[in-house]
């Protein structure tokens, strides 16, 4: 079973090529915490003869230091890596692992049990052909199991081996696998997952890992190394439509301009016609260029350079497909979410979402429902909380071509990105385009926004003020307003409390409401400008994203934050409205700067102290603001 051969010795060059020959399977090992994965991964490297001798020394020595196998070896070592892991004998971060034998290379994700690391499981899944799934044969079918299970089924993976593994604490016995495998099966056919190989293991003793096992003499299936070399995987992606997301534009010199990428599905030829989408500009492939020269044919995996018969225009993140089966165009979607963070997804606040080659601006809507693993049941659901999995609309600001995740998972799959930190914080995957942006498109009218201002005598511009409550927002904001009308300004004030009583009187003061509250005030402004107007914007809005995503929707030097800077406990002792005390008792619940966070400005572009400063002189550094600004 080793991919140990003579030819290593006597044809290293003939080796190689044998081994470049050899097919490549990619599979993840996933479970419940405890359940064994890191020691079958071991194990099978240790039957693959994958360790070097430095590293079995190394290997026992551990065992006797940190194992938990007493004086035998612990073969999780061999995986868990990080210092956290051997200490608390859990998986944390996905590792990988490469091994061969005569008949097949692979790569292995050991991925982590523990619920507070399931979104590391879904990296080690994201590419994985086949999914091992370890089962303690102690416990059985656990909520951990079910989890990956039904993650396993979201993002594509459909050949499965149940592997229940610790078969030597329970005897071996015939009527426990038996019965474990069949509330897999009834659980495994709800989410659609249907091919299931049950093998009854002992990782730990290697029985059933590479050979069978006198112990096992009732199971006639297949060892976990014979399947594992045996089964055969469907190339979807080569069989489908023709999509390169653009990478690069290569422009080496004047008389060469190529497109490059990796071909995530399907097959091209010189000569094919294609399509750019989303412009949806056409053309034909004039070469299809590699470092080793150029080809005939290429198809999905394959990196290449194409060329065109047609100078277009064509940028990192399009897609070329081919004329006759293009991919679909839209800029909203339903789609299937996975939160990966430990802050709770919250509607309507901005993300970057990658998908593919592209980075675009995204918004998520309220969830439609999330999911319970364990029953599949359909939950009521504001915002996803780390590691809830719910069906949500998503919302960008331009349109992008794309299949759905089951037909296509590089055009189809995407990640969601924070937008202050970069991190990662949620995976999803496409269904379907909630509208055909192809037939939706911007009215163009012959009054632009420069027109309107013009015939007002100012530029548009919006003053959004920002700060506690009872700050002195409103006051300052109303001031402000009375001096550019004197002045023969045109002007409008967005109130938070007047636009509760209207466009937004159906949303509460939760982190979720509070996001969509701004949402809308700062669409509202951005149309308010798009009239030449002067607005002002009066809400507490206490979180940064929002309040840069308000800044986003207008053009550079139109965005005036105003932050009135007072302090908690001069606000609060102010107290015009009595809400202070209210929420100091408990009568309000969500009130800022009490029980909800206020994040204040980092970087705005006026300041007020109103500590110092009274209503008059406020109102006056604004508009001096302005006109030294052009706006007036």
């Amino acid at each position: 079973m080793s991919h140990v051969s003579d030819l290593i010795a006597t044809d290293i060059e003939q080796y190689l090529q044998v081994h470049e020959r050899k097919s490549l399977l990619r599979f993840i090992t996933c479970g419940s915490v405890d359940d064994g994965k890191s020691t079958l991964i071991g194990r099978l490297l240790y039957d693959s003869k994958m360790i070097f001798e430095d590293q079995m020394a190394a290997l026992e020595s551990d065992s006797k230091k940190v194992g938990t196998q007493g004086d035998d070896i612990d073969f999780a070592l061999l995986v868990d890596g990080l210092a956290a892991e051997r200490e608390q004998g859990i998986t944390i971060d996905v590792a990988y692992r490469f091994f061969s034998t005569e008949k097949r290379k692979f790569i292995v994700a050991d991925t982590p049990g523990h619920e507070q690391y399931t979104r590391n499981m879904v990296t080690g899944a994201s590419t994985a052909d086949v999914a091992v799934i370890l089962i303690d044969a102690r416990k059985g079918v656990l909520t951990q199991t079910r989890r990956h299970s039904y993650l396993v089924s979201l993002i594509g993976i459909r050949k499965v081996v149940l592997a229940i593994n610790k078969m030597d604490l329970v005897g071996y016995d015939q009527a426990t696998f038996a019965h474990i495998l069949g509330d897999y099966v009834d659980f495994a056919a709800r989410i659609g997952l249907t091919d299931i190989t049950g093998i009854p293991l002992s990782a730990l003793k290697g029985v059933n890992m590479v050979e069978h096992s006198p112990e096992t003499a009732w199971y006639k299936g297949p060892t976990l190394m014979e399947y594992l070399e045996s089964v055969e995987v469907d190339d979807a992606a080569r069989k489908g439509a023709f999509r390169l997301p653009v990478q690069w534009v290569n422009r080496p010199n004047l008389d060469f301009r190529g497109f490059s990428g990796q071909i995530a599905s399907g097959e091209i030829r010189t000569g094919d016609a294609i399509r750019v989408q989303p412009s949806g500009r056409t053309s034909t492939v004039s070469r299809i260029v590699t470092y080793d020269g150029d080809l005939n044919v290429a198809v999905a995996g394959q990196s290449v350079t194409l060329t065109l018969a047609d100078e277009i225009d064509i940028s990192r993140g399009d897609v070329i497909s081919r004329n006759d089966s293009p991919a679909g165009i839209a800029d909203q979607f339903e789609a299937t979410l996975v939160w990966m963070n430990d802050s709770p997804m919250l509607p309507g606040r901005p993300y970057l979402m990658k998908i593919g080659t592209k980075v675009i601006s995204a918004s998520i809507t309220e969830p439609k429902y999330k999911v319970n693993v364990n029953t599949l049941e359909h939950l009521a659901a504001k915002k996803l909380e780390l590691n809830e999995i719910g069906i949500v609309n998503v919302a960008l600001d331009q349109a992008i071509a794309f299949d759905a995740y089951e037909e296509n998972q590089t055009t189809g799959g995407f990640i969601l990105i924070d937008r202050i930190s970069n991190a990662t914080v949620g995976a999803g995957m496409l269904h379907f385009a909630l509208r055909r942006s192809e037939n939706v498109h911007w009215q163009a009218v012959d009054t632009d926004k420069k027109q309107r201002a013009a015939i007002k005598g100012q530029s548009p511009a919006v003053l959004w003020f920002t700060g506690l409550s009872g700050a002195g927002k409103s006051t300052i904001a109303n001031m402000v307003e009375k001096k550019l009308l004197a002045s023969g300004h045109h002007t409008y004030l967005l109130d938070g409390d007047n636009v509760r009583h209207g466009l937004n009187k159906d949303l509460g003061f939760t982190d979720t409401d509070r996001v969509e509250n701004i949402r809308r005030v700062a669409e509202v402004s951005k149309l308010m400008v798009d009239a030449g107007l002067i607005v002002m914007v009066s809400f507490i809005s206490p979180f940064r994203s929002e309040r840069r995503m308000a800044r986003e929707l207008v053009a550079q030097g139109e965005f005036f934050e105003v932050f009135v800077d007072t302090p908690l406990a001069v606000a609060e002792q102010r107290d015009v409205k009595g809400l202070y005390k209210k929420a100091r008792e408990g009568k309000i619940k969500n009130f800022t700067g009490i029980d909800s966070p206020y994040e204040a400005p980092e970087n705005p572009e006026i300041r007020l102290d109103t500590t110092g400063l009274s209503v008059d002189q406020a109102a006056d550094i604004i508009i001096a603001r302005l006109k030294d600004a052009g706006v007036i």
